[in-house]
């Protein structure tokens, strides 16, 4: 019996991923005249920008600065969220686990303070019992220990949670975990190579919760 529900938030509920693709692929270009390609961005996605940096500079070398590529970045990328709206079906999907009375969790590779910044502006904050951030953990995704942690303060068994995940990073730590995962990849994330996930569905609003929980109580 499912009793939790886990939600990343990068790129799941509101599509930061996206706005980070296109605030390096614009300032790589401009600096380097350089083109990020999106099978090397979606290295990163769902951990963080370190595996990025790497791959930048075996191909620029000595020419990266790494602050300059950054702070350029984050300035389009804040702009850039600040006019993002939540992704389609989120709402719904935490209003069902409320009526529910399901736990409901955010698991993220991403700081506490950028999590609540962002779920405050999006009148979402009250909705969740539990954040588990990289604030909380030596090693943040695909490392399992983020949704181990997460299980362990929903004092729940890996089996009675669900997952809902953008990445393959979030998908191979959930996996690590013991976690059934629903995928709902956004426009960065929907080639990636997923393999082994309890379900896919391509928006939030395809699928009520309902019908998930339905599913899951007979094939999980």
């Amino acid at each position: 019996m499912i009793k939790a529900v886990i939600f990343d938030f990068d790129g799941l509920i509101l599509d930061t991923e996206t706005a980070w693709y296109n605030a390096y692929k614009k300032v790589l270009q401009d600096e380097y005249q350089f083109e990020l390609k999106l099978d090397d961005f979606v290295k990163c996605v769902g951990a963080d920008d370190q595996v990025l940096f790497e791959l930048l500079e075996e191909r620029l070398g000595d020419r990266l600065v790494r602050s300059k590529i950054k702070e350029k970045a984050v300035e389009i990328h804040t702009k850039s969220v600040e006019e993002l709206s939540m992704r389609e079906g989120v709402l719904d999907y935490l209003k069902s686990a409320k009526e529910l009375g399901l736990k409901i969790a955010i698991c993220t590779s991403s700081t506490r303070a950028w999590i609540e910044k962002h779920l405050t502006n999006l009148n979402l904050y009250f909705y969740f019992d539990y954040f588990v951030t990289q604030d909380d953990v030596e090693k943040i995704k695909p490392d399992p220990e983020l949704f181990q942690k997460t299980i362990e303060v929903l004092d729940v068994q890996p089996n009675e949670a669900i997952v809902f995940e953008d990445s393959l990073n979030g998908l191979i730590s959930a996996q690590r975990a013991n976690i059934p995962v629903v995928l709902v990849p956004n426009p960065v994330t929907e080639h990636l190579p997923f393999i082994d996930y309890f379900l896919r569905v391509d928006s939030m609003e395809r699928m009520s919760l309902q019908a998930i929980l339905e599913q899951a109580k007979l094939t999980l």
